[in-house]
């Protein structure tokens, strides 16, 4: 039980930093070039649904445990 929380709180640190790495380099290329390239959208894009496909499963995986861990009716 315990390497498990270890492993979802890396999983957790994981997407956060990469939502938050492909804001820092959007960030980056405005105030430097003042336009953002099509491939750090692409980038961006890719960042976002990584890290939502990471907690939204978690979550989705939850559900369902607690719900079929419940009484069994026929």
């Amino acid at each position: 039980m315990e390497n498990n929380k270890g492993f979802k709180i890396s999983q957790y640190a994981c997407a956060v930093l990469l939502i938050t790495s492909s804001i820092a380099l959007v960030a980056y290329q405005v105030v430097a070039i003042a336009d953002v390239a099509a491939g750090l959208l692409y980038y961006v894009a890719q960042s976002f649904l990584l890290a939502g496909s990471i907690f939204g499963l978690d979550q989705y995986i939850r559900f369902i445990t607690r719900h079929n861990s419940g009484p069994q009716e026929s």
